[in-house]
């Protein structure tokens, strides 16, 4: 009963004077985009350790490439939907309980998956993995939504959003060197362990929203809404769910475009290891490498993009599509670089990194830019939704392509769901989120 209650939001208190409230807020907005950052990257060493470690996992335990595509399938589809029930979960929830208690489930998943060697207790230990992930977003755009305001959103978010690349980058270094000296049970073991040190750091540092600890609204902080009073009204599941997400349009496009997208960038987490350890000759070293390089690649890029749509009024999916343009050719790079030349390979990794993550991160922003902060959780959680079901289709796709028809096969239908994707982009060009912007009073 106990933690049920301290999930629900913080309650407002009392308002400091105007002379705490000028020094504790520009604290209290690092606290939270530090907090959230190093949250939110931990999620990752709990999360993409698999695709680094799966040809040695499958080696040992007899594991196909069909097997372990189900696998990746399954626990796609089971984040996107725990990262949209989730997300509807967490828009009515405290952060600094709700984020530490995913990263405490997740950690169990990866000590027990680590612990078996039951195909089916695989399965189902990584599929609840999937769904307790979802638990990471959410808390974040709900946090970031309350302390950054409008104004400030491309910037911060893009920021925020290299948590990304640091977490996954340092995944593949950790998981591959963890295996190489301990055993691939290793690569679920320590990082359940780090993630256990995070849930108790975020609840020592992160908290709910200004009004929680004495501070007005992020508006009023800014003058983004002069004279905006000092009420907000958190909603109900029928609003959160119907109105602002189902019967957005907005919201629909950019999910169907994020499909698209989500292939294209996990298609190199989950598969790139494998394939290059397969086709181009790439040690298990190299391999986590390329997982690292394809990571890092994206945190200048990311955080460029965004304040660039800042200063576009907000074009997120413009500068979305200008984006996956190069990924596409950079997979048809991929493609045709013959064995021996690693370290093109590794480059054309770096320059799909570079761009498909301005857009993984813009067309999560577009969840809050178009819909409310109090439904960011929601509305973000659909668009990945979507994602995540793209992040299926090649899990598993991919995996029976490759091991039917070859790898070529599979880097064509990477290249025409990236065209998809720019084709659905398209369709956002001109799309500005002042023209829909919902605020609640």
């Amino acid at each position: 009963m106990e933690l049920v209650i301290s999930l629900r939001p913080a309650p407002a208190i009392a308002r400091l004077p105007d002379p705490q409230i000028r020094k504790l807020y520009p604290q209290m907005r690092w606290r939270i985009l530090e907090s959230t950052f190093i949250g939110y990257a931990t999620f990752y060493f709990v999360r993409n350790n698999l695709p680094v470690v799966s040809k040695e996992m499958g080696q040992a335990l007899g594991y196909g490439k069909a097997q372990i595509g189900d696998m990746l399938a399954l626990t796609a589809i089971a984040y996107g939907i725990g990262k949209f029930l989730m997300g509807a979960w967490s828009d009515r929830s405290n952060p600094r309980y709700f984020m530490p208690a995913g990263l405490l489930l997740t950690a169990l998943c990866n000590f027990a998956f680590g612990a078996v060697s039951s195909y089916p207790l695989h399965l189902a230990l990584w599929t609840l993995n999937g769904l307790v992930q979802g638990m990471g977003w959410g808390p974040c755009g709900r946090s970031l939504g309350h302390w950054y305001s409008v104004r400030e959103r491309g910037t911060i978010f893009a920021f925020w959003n290299i948590a990304h690349n640091v977490g996954g980058g340092l995944t593949g270094l950790i998981a591959a060197y963890s295996t190489a000296w301990m055993g691939w049970r290793s690569a679920f073991y320590v990082p359940g362990v780090l993630a256990i040190l995070c849930a108790v750091y975020l609840v020592l540092r992160l908290r709910d929203t200004p009004q929680s600890v004495g501070l007005p609204p992020v508006e009023e902080y800014r003058n983004d809404y002069p004279g905006k009073p000092d009420r907000e009204t958190e909603l109900g599941t029928r609003d959160l769910l119907i109105n602002y997400v189902l019967k957005n349009k907005y919201l629909w496009v950019f999910a169907a475009a994020n499909f698209f997208v989500y292939i294209a960038r996990y298609s190199m987490l989950d598969w790139g290891p494998t394939y290059l350890k397969e086709v181009k000759h790439a040690s298990l070293e190299n391999g986590g490498l390329s997982t690292a390089i394809f990571e890092f690649a994206g945190i200048f890029s990311t955080i460029l993009m965004g304040w660039l749509s800042d200063k576009t009024g907000g074009r997120r999916g413009m500068i979305s599509l200008v984006c996956m343009v190069p990924v596409f050719l950079a997979f048809g790079g991929i493609l045709y670089t013959p064995p021996g030349m690693l370290w093109l390979d590794l480059t054309l990794f770096g320059i799909v990194g570079f761009f498909v993550y301005p857009p993984v991160m813009l067309l999560g922003v577009t969840g809050l830019d178009f819909s409310s902060k109090k439904a960011v959780g929601t509305a973000a959680g659909f668009i990945g939704l979507f994602g995540y079901l793209g992040r299926t289709v090649q899990g598993k796709g991919l995996g029976t392509l490759a091991e039917r028809y070859g790898w070529n096969a599979a880097l064509y239908a990477i290249l025409a769901s990236t065209f998809a994707g720019i084709l659905l982009l398209g369709l956002t060009w001109k799309l500005k989120p002042r023209n829909v912007q919902v605020t609640v009073s």
